[in-house]
């Protein structure tokens, strides 16, 4: 469990060493949409929720296809939710220049007891970019809002410390021209493209105005990063010494930011727990695996790749189950959807994505009998049926997936509520399925996370010097270690 959350669990994502050839089938081509819209930005096919007529900005498909929404029914369950407002960003862009992610995080719903609430106040919402560009836009999200969701006004801009901003550098942001939307229930929108230098590596300050009391019902509860929320006292998106009436260490609706590149632009999405997450590393220090990577990528081109790193790691996520709602569980369905359910969302419907590391299955492993009830506890076989499934859905977007091993657990445990997860059986269903990984060829490379991680004389437990003290999540020296594993020739060309 984080510390900086309360009655959150765990999950973890894992690493690489092996990396069998590269699949040799060729990727079936994209299936083609388009949208009724006459505003088609970037040409990523995305809808805009806004304050016009509902059936102006249908997603609809062409002739003979299924809508994007039965798409998402029959690829992701009945469980996960519909996105009207977006098109998958793996789809071929047509136009010369496309749009990569350079940040983005997961949605969830909020900790039973603990959502919280805004009025008449502007969130000062911080990140850290991947990729740079010289034009800019973001995505909101409603994902799990029973109503619609106001924004009354939006800026960008590239941060200079703490909650305050470079003024030069502070643009407004537009909603089909319009400089507040209303976003739908269950969906998303996407802000019009505004030109700005954002280089490489750098930190950004979205801002955003809830004019109405509001509640943050689509938020990523572990940021481990420090954002700002003004006095109740209206707009002030474009304040350059921003007022702070708290501080908050989440990531209240937004989900986004995309830069424009080249055609040889990409996206690479980590996919994963807790461990893709974070946890276990520094608060606003930005040592996550997946921002190792991606400065690796940056200092390998001078700062110059149109890479974009991805991070839509969850906590407590698991490949395939949901969130556990069984009576007296403090989770609700914070830990998000399965990862076979949120795979459509998180991953495919990004924008550029070319690659995806896979880093889930350790809390399919070691949840039953501890956090969830025995009868889900899962096989090897059905754990390796799930991983299939990803890399087909995968594939058929001409995406290539890295698979990451299972890392080492022994004497793992949760504080809050008091838990400890390891048995001898769940260590072999580990041990199983992370052979597989390494002999299968069955992902396109495979980086052995569990043998970074692992203490050589004891390989079923965490390194010490890598251990941040629950035996499970990395620490800072763990996670460079994770990044550092990942050899970069996977990505050569972009």
């Amino acid at each position: 469990m984080n510390r900086r959350i309360a009655y959150t669990v765990t999950c973890t994502l894992i690493g690489l060493l092996s990396i069998p050839p590269m699949a040799q089938n060729p990727a079936p081509k994209p299936a083609q949409a388009v949208l009724a819209s006459r505003h088609d930005i970037g040409g990523n096919r995305v809808a805009m929720a806004e304050d016009f007529p509902d059936d102006q900005y249908a997603f609809k498909p062409l002739p003979g296809q299924r809508s994007f929404g039965d798409q998402l029914l029959h690829e992701a369950g009945s469980n996960g939710s519909i996105h009207p407002a977006i098109g998958s960003g793996a789809d071929i862009n047509p136009d010369p220049k496309l749009w990569i992610g350079t940040w983005t995080t997961s949605p969830q719903p909020f900790l039973p007891g603990s959502v919280q609430s805004f009025r008449n106040q502007t969130l000062r919402l911080i990140v850290h970019i991947s990729a740079g560009g010289t034009k800019v836009r973001i995505r909101i999200s409603n994902t799990f809002g029973d109503q619609p969701l106001l924004i009354g006004g939006a800026h960008v801009a590239r941060r200079a410390s703490a909650a305050d901003i470079d003024p030069i550098s502070d643009r407004a942001l537009m909603f089909h021209r319009h400089s507040s939307t209303k976003v739908p229930a269950r969906s998303m929108v996407v802000s019009d493209p505004v030109d700005l230098d954002v280089p490489a590596l750098s930190d950004l300050a979205i801002s955003l105005f809830l004019p109405k009391a509001t509640q943050a019902m689509s938020s990523h509860l572990l940021a481990l990063q420090t954002s700002y929320v003004s006095p109740d006292t209206g707009n002030s998106t474009a304040e350059v010494k921003f007022p702070v009436a708290k501080t908050i260490q989440s990531w209240p609706f937004l989900t986004g930011v995309d830069v424009a590149a080249s055609p040889r632009g990409v996206s690479i999405v980590a996919f994963g727990s807790s461990l893709t997450d974070g946890d276990g590393s520094t608060l606003d220090t930005n040592r996550r695996w997946p921002d190792v990577l991606a400065e690796r990528l940056q200092q390998s081109a001078d700062r110059k790749a149109e890479v974009g790193v991805l991070n839509q790691g969850i906590i407590g996520n698991r490949l395939l189950n949901d969130s556990p709602q069984q009576a007296g569980s403090p989770f609700g369905a914070a830990l998000g959807q399965a990862g076979l359910a949120r795979f459509e969302r998180d991953v495919l419907a990004q924008a550029g994505v070319r690659y995806v590391i896979v880093g889930l299955g350790i809390n399919d492993i070691a949840f039953p009998g501890s956090l969830t009830p025995l009868t889900e506890s899962v096989s090897a076989e059905s754990m390796i049926s799930g991983y299939r499934q990803l890399i087909a859905r995968a594939h058929q977007k001409g995406i290539r997936v890295i698979g990451t091993t299972n890392p080492p657990f022994e004497s793992s445990f949760l504080a809050a509520p008091a838990v400890t997860f390891y048995t001898p059986e769940k260590e072999s269903v580990r041990q199983k399925v992370n052979a597989w990984m390494r002999s299968s060829a069955e992902f396109d490379a495979v980086v052995d996370f569990d043998k970074v991680l692992q203490d050589p004389s004891h390989p079923t437990r965490l390194l010490a010097i890598y251990d941040s003290g629950d035996h499970l999540h990395p620490n800072n020296a763990g996670c460079t270690a994770e990044g550092n594993a990942i050899p970069l020739a996977l990505f050569e060309g972009h």
